[in-house]
Parts: structure tokens; C-alpha cells; sequence
């Protein structure tokens, strides 16, 4: 049946082309906005009228319905950053209002009460579900991942193609679930909690500080928190002190030399758990935006869990090798090391996650639930049925809106792929999932970087040496293929040799004076150390 009437097409900017396409009716629900002729800005949100069509599943909806679920004032406003300049699909964000201005709490195509919602549109992701399988995906084994549903916009009665209504990511029972805090909150228990943080690109009026460390030794990045709630022009500044301080300890702690001390440690300031999964879902999806932006972070008081946790999940539409930069369509290396493919990027990883990778604990418990979700949420079976049953469920509406935004066949900002029909976009997702899995597999065992440990520590004793020496290795790297290449002063290969699996200890011995030139190698590509030693017998 056919649901749409295509009436013109034309050029956006110089060379993306986008039609006009009527909507008459769809099985998605159907968002209708009304501007009364105002421009939507980035911000402040502008009040605007909203309908909501929907009828049920299974039902149709039609644009000429009569009976709304949702039909009163919105703020609405432009979102995201880079997709904002560069596309012609726009991102919304909004919140459902009463007359007066003041929030009104509504559930939305079942989900929770709220008032404040993002319209994520898809556009260089031509499947139109990587966000949605994502946040599907990390609901099933994360404390919280921002629930979705697919709809169909139109604004000031021009359709605008299938988009994605999202959660905002905010304190709430339903969403963050941690303790609200007044500006009152100054002082004992009240102070500790909650709060909200995140690592990302600044916003106008957004506070925040820099880190004691540097993402990345002797560079000139650095690493900012922003604070995310409370908001910036609400946080009193007992409240700032406060969780600068707190995270001030943590880095302290988990940087010094007793880091993995039971008392002294890092452990006592976060939960564990928490950050192990959002390594997990950040490296299956290989999401290029991981760790360094759109990564959250937050606090409850202390006397219900006042232990740091990451997460929410959030902002995947680089992910699943969507991304010809910085390897990003590559599913055989890891997101974390980010700083080592792209170290001169603006915005980097930051020095948490190499430090506890570093912890041969953490590194074990990391891998332990790697392989638990294999048996579980994350099963081939499982993660090819929800692919399907998000296509499945966009059905004949995806049509719809590649008739609005012709982008099929199209290298689009930054594709690493370009395929001809959707089902091919499909299958390279599909593909590449596969393919990911089954790497990770393969290689979480190893999970290590030369950046995982102190690079100033030498792996070669003594040094100098009058003739006998030895290497020795972090002991997560001699479960794998780990291989030592040595040169002399002219650039020739003296000595080739592999450790031994599971023993993290060469001995060599050398007859010849000079200074030498060492590599450590896995996997016979990725660099681990490289260094020089002297020989004086």
C-alpha cells in the first residue's frame, strides 16, 4: 500500500539532494509540529505546538487522526554539534510544558513520565538503528540505558523522515535514579550526593575544571569534567568544591603507587562494575565518540552507594564501523586505544582507563563478564535477532524516509561504507558485528597497550649490561603472542625471539660491546615497548 505521495525534490546546500515526500499514514507513531511560523534556534527553546499519533501497536496511524496521545506546548530546540552543521536532517530536543510555561511530566509512546526528550534523527547512519540497537542492547545488562521508540516527524506540515525519541539523559527514579540535591545541600550527608558529570564538547554557560593529569603524557590536551547536574547555574559552590574534590581523590588514589592497595586504592572510589561494562559497550560497538566524549559519569550520597559509576550509554551513531577515521571502521583494534591511532585529536581518553587496565584484576573481571554476556545478550543469535527486529519494526517507513533524504548510494560524513540498497547497509552492520565478536573473542585476553603500564619503567635488567640480561613483561602480555626483535647500532636484526606463553621472562646473553635498539611486538603489528639498552663486557 502505498503510504506517500512524492511531490518535488531539490538540492540542499550543493550537493544533497532531498525531496518533499506527503505522509497520509504509518504504522510508527507520527509526531506533528507546528512552529507558528518561528525558526528553531540551538537555543533557548522556542514554545511550539505538538501532536502525537499514536494508536496502539499494531495499529495504523493516520496523519488526519483526530484522537492524540500527546496534543499541547513544547520548548523546542536544535541538538547535537557536528551533525547539526553538517546535515540537513536535524536533531530536536524538547520538553512538554503546561500553558504557563511550567514542566509537564507525560509518558510518550509508553515510556516513563517525563518532560524532557530527544528527537534523534539518523542520517549518516543509514541503517537508521545503530543508536536504537545500542541503548536496546545495553538495557538488558547496564543499571540504566535511555529507553527508545522510532516515530515519524513532520514539521509545519513538511515531512521530515524517521527519527528516534530518546530519554534525555537526566536525574530521575525512572532515569538516573540517585538523590536529588537542593542548593541547601551544603553541608554532611546532603552534600555527597547526587551528582551528574560528563566528559564532552563544552556547551555555552556549561561549568567545569581540568584534570591534575593528562590524557596523555606531555601533550598539550587535557581532560575536562563538566558538570551536568546540577545544572551550572544552579550548582552552589559547597556543591563544586565538593565533587572537584571527590574526583580529585580518585585520580590521586588511582594514579599513586598504592593503587592497588585494599585501604589506599582507586577501588574505594568507584564502582567496579559499572565501569567494566561501559568498556564492554563501548568496545563491541567501537563507537569512535567512546570514553573521550558523550561519556557520563555520576554520584549518589554517601549513605546509599556514594561509589562513582559510568554510564549512561549514549551518542553511537559512529559506531559498528561507521567511521573512515582513526581506524573506526576497522572491528579488529580497540576504541581504547584511541590515543595511540589518533593522539593528536583534539579530545582524547583519558588517563583512567589505561591505568586500570593496568590492574591485572580489573583486566580479569573485565574479561570474566566479556564472556558472560557471550552466553547471554550478547550471543550472535541474540544481537542478529534485535538487527532484525529493529528493521523489522522501521519497516516500509525507512522507504519513506529515503525518499526524503536520498542518501542510499551516497557517501555521507564520515561513512567507511557506501552501499547500494538499505538491505546492503543492513548486512555490512550485520557483518561487521560478527566480525567484532568474534575479535574480541579472540583477543580480550590480551587486552593491553605499551600505555597500560609506566613507560619509564625499563623491561630490560640490568642496564647497562656487561653481557647477560633479561626482559621481562607485564604478565598479561605472555598470554599472547608477544615477540622481542633486538638491533644493533647499524639497524640489524641480532636476535628475534618469542616469550613463552604464560612465563613474562627472556634471558639473553650478548658477546658484543655497543649500544642496542629493542621492540616488543604482539601479534607480530601492534607495538608494545620500544627502547635501547647498552652492552659494556
Amino acid at each position: 500500500m502505498l503510504r506517500f505521495v512524492l511531490q518535488y525534490c531539490f538540492l540542499f546546500v550543493s550537493t544533497s539532494l532531498f525531496c518533499q515526500v506527503e505522509l497520509r499514514e504509518s504504522h510508527l507513531p507520527i509526531f506533528i509540529v507546528n512552529t507558528q511560523g518561528q525558526s528553531i534556534p540551538d537555543e533557548p527553546k522556542i514554545t511550539v505546538d505538538l501532536k502525537v499519533i499514536n494508536n496502539g501497536p499494531n495499529e495504523i496511524n493516520s496523519i488526519n487522526d483526530t484522537s492524540f496521545e500527546y496534543n499541547g506546548p513544547i520548548g523546542f530546540e536544535l541538538r547535537g554539534q557536528t551533525s547539526q552543521d553538517l546535515f540537513p536532517k536535524k536533531g530536536y530536543g524538547f520538553e512538554t510544558r503546561n500553558e504557563d510555561g511550567t514542566n509537564n511530566n507525560v509518558k510518550l509512546l509508553g515510556l516513563p513520565k517525563e518532560n524532557d526528550w530527544v528527537l534523534h534523527g539518523p542520517y549518516s547512519d543509514k541503517t537508521l538503528i545503530r543508536n536504537a540497537l545500542t541503548f536496546t542492547m545495553a538495557e538488558k545488562f547496564m543499571i540504566y540505558a535511555p529507553r527508545v521508540k522510532f516515530c515519524e516527524l513532520v514539521i509545519d506540515e513538511e515531512y521530515r523522515g524517521v527519527y528516534l525519541l530518546i530519554e534525555k539523559i537526566k536525574v530521575d527514579k525512572n532515569r538516573v535514579n540517585i538523590s536529588k540535591i537542593e542548593k541547601e545541600d551544603i553541608a554532611g550527608d546532603a552534600l555527597t550526593g547526587g551528582y551528574m558529570l560528563k566528559f564532552d564538547k563544552k556547551g555555552a554557560g556549561e561549568r567545569s575544571w581540568i584534570s591534575d593529569y593528562k590524557p596523555i603524557q606531555n601533550s598539550y590536551q587535557n581532560t575536562e569534567f563538566i558538570h551536568l547536574y546540577p545544572k551550572s547555574n544552579d550548582i552552589a559552590p559547597e556543591q563544586q568544591n565538593y565533587i572537584r574534590g571527590f574526583i580529585s581523590d580518585f585520580e590521586d588514589a588511582l594514579m599513586g603507587n598504592d593503587y592497588l592497595d585494599d585501604i589506599n586504592g582507586y577501588k574505594n572510589y568507584i564502582d567496579e562494575d559499572s565501569f567494566v561494562d561501559l568498556i564492554l559497550i563501548n568496545e563491541v560497538t567501537k563507537n569512535l565518540d567512546s570514553y573521550r566524549i558523550s561519556t557520563y559519569m555520576y554520584k549518589d550520597r554517601d549513605s546509599i552507594d556514594g561509589r562513582l559509576k559510568m554510564g549512561p550509554a549514549w551518542d553511537y551513531n559512529l559506531g559498528y564501523g561507521n567511521a573512515n577515521f582513526c581506524s573506526g571502521e576497522r572491528s579488529d583494534n580497540w576504541a581504547l586505544d584511541f590515543n595511540q591511532i589518533c593522539p593528536g585529536d583534539f579530545w582524547v581518553n583519558h588517563v583512567w582507563w589505561a591505568r586500570m587496565l593496568s590492574d591485572t584484576a580489573f583486566t580479569n573481571k573485565l574479561e570474566s563478564r566479556w564472556f558472560s554476556l557471550r552466553q547471554s545478550v550478547f550471543s550472535d543469535d541474540n544481537w542478529n535477532s534485535t538487527i532484525d527486529s529493529l528493521v523489522m519494526h522501521v519497516g516500509d517507513a525507512a522507504d519513506r524516509n529515503f525518499e526524503r533524504w536520498p542518501t542510499i548510494g551516497s557517501w555521507i560524513w564520515p561513512n567507511s561504507f557506501v552501499g547500494q540498497t538499505y538491505q546492503s547497509e543492513v548486512n555490512y552492520l550485520k557483518n561487521w558485528v560478527k566480525d567484532r565478536l568474534n575479535w574480541i573473542d579472540e583477543n580480550i585476553e590480551g587486552l593491553s597497550t605499551f600505555q597500560k603500564f609506566d613507560i619509564n619503567k625499563s623491561l630490560v635488567f640490568p642496564n647497562p649490561s656487561q653481557g647477560n640480561l633479561c626482559f621481562k613483561i607485564p604478565e598479561i602480555w605472555s598470554s599472547i603472542n608477544t615477540k622481542l626483535i633486538v638491533f644493533d647500532v647499524l639497524g640489524k636484526v641480532v636476535v628475534t625471539k618469542t616469550f613463552p606463553k604464560d612465563d613474562p621472562i627472556l634471558e639473553l646473553e650478548f658477546y658484543n660491546s655497543g649500544l642496542y635498539h629493542y621492540i616488543i611486538i604482539k601479534n607480530d603489528t601492534d607495538l608494545l615497548d620500544n627502547n635501547k639498552f647498552i652492552i659494556s663486557n
